[in-house]
């Protein structure tokens, strides 16, 4: 199957072209700002599907909104119209076609075109009136407050907010592909399709949201994942970080035993901290009430002995980075981590709760 993306190098068109590309049944062609009207037609002449994501939204004068996003939507429509092939047209419109703006009456008429060139040609159109689209590669200050704002946060730049209560309404960039892919492999009449699900969140509440992105690298607290739009949103965040600023430090504790950090933590799942620990040393040799833990070691050689607090039962666990053997840690067994190789002990250790100074759940064999 032969498939035309107008519009492919934009935000959108660009995560829709990744996911053909996955497509073994899937040829794909792709039009963008600069190429001729010849390779409009060679595209056109041969395509089983046409995508028409191509539009602007803030051109530099107004006469752009005709001749971009209507006049591309008609040279489209009389190309396919004069070959005499009836291909279908999945086309992205706007919310805002139906507002008295420029760029929605440019939308609302491009869409009349394909009505037409539907009726004319008997070809099934769909019309996606999108609402905001955040995600991945899109362009800050420019379409996407989300990629506005995502840019500026994680680079500690000023963000405008003219009302923290205003609402907006999201939609996820898979979620959109992922509609548009199953275009290609149904046959049902339409024209007009929605993306689900829709998300609705204050400029406030996203401002707060990416703020608390930006810090986890200094609180090591992971957001709450458990919810859809946030895992969608701090996703997002991530990609819009400077490439030469995705690597940070750790906080090392640091003694004769070697050094500890801290790695990521969260209240619904705990905690997690990695070690390095020298020859000949020990870590741990208490116990917990609650907390439960899980020890793995990455790198080296360990034993691990566990002691029950009241009957003084002991047993003992000989570990190495090779296995990659998990131990549980119950509560109520006296625990600790040996290093008895030649080389330094790396450990990866899980907690069940996040460490509470006031209330540190640690105590030692009297």
């Amino acid at each position: 199957m032969n498939v035309l993306v107008t519009g492919a190098a934009g935000f959108i068109g660009s995560n829709l072209c990744e996911w053909l590309r996955q497509r073994t049944d899937v040829t794909l062609l792709m039009f963008d700002r600069g190429d001729a009207d010849r390779d409009l037609r060679e595209h056109l002449a041969v395509a089983d599907f046409v995508y028409h994501l191509a539009g602007v939204m803030r051109p530099d004068n107004e006469g752009e909104f005709e001749t971009v996003n209507v006049g591309l939507t008609k040279r489209i429509c009389e190309h396919l119209l004069n070959l005499g092939r009836a291909v279908p047209i999945a086309f992205t419109s706007s919310v805002q076609a139906m507002l008295d703006n420029a760029y929605g009456k440019s939308k609302n008429r491009a869409k009349k075109v394909l009505i037409k060139y539907a009726g004319q040609s008997g070809a099934r159109i769909t019309v996606y009136e999108l609402t905001n689209v955040f995600g991945k590669w899109a362009k800050p200050n420019y379409t996407s407050v989300v990629a506005t704002f995502c840019h500026n946060i994680a680079r500690d730049l000023p963000i405008l907010i003219s009302n923290p209560e205003h609402s907006l309404e999201l939609v996820y960039i898979d979620d959109v592909v992922h509609r548009f892919i199953t275009d290609l492999d149904i046959s049902e009449e339409g024209v007009c399709s929605d993306v689900t699900p829709v998300y609705q969140v204050t400029l406030g509440c996203l401002s707060e949201l990416l703020i608390s992105f930006r810090d986890m690298r200094r609180k090591l607290v992971l957001p709450d994942l458990s919810d859809e739009f946030i895992r969608k949103l701090y996703g997002t965040y991530l990609s819009h970080l400077d490439p030469s600023n995705l690597s940070y430090a750790l906080d090392k504790r640091c003694d004769d035993r070697g050094c500890l950090a801290e790695f990521i933590k969260s209240d619904p799942a705990g905690q997690s901290f990695v070690s390095r620990t020298t020859p000949g040393a020990i870590r741990g040799n208490h116990y917990h009430r609650t907390k439960a833990e899980k020890f793995l070691v990455l790198d080296g050689q360990a034993v691990v002995r566990l002691q029950h607090v009241l009957s003084g039962e002991m047993v003992t666990y000989n570990v190495n980075g090779t296995d990659l053997s998990v131990i549980d840690i119950p509560p109520g067994l006296n625990h600790s981590i040996e290093n008895v190789g030649t080389v330094d002990l790396v450990t990866l250790f899980w907690a069940s709760e996040v460490f509470d100074p006031q209330n540190p759940d640690t105590y030692g064999v009297r």
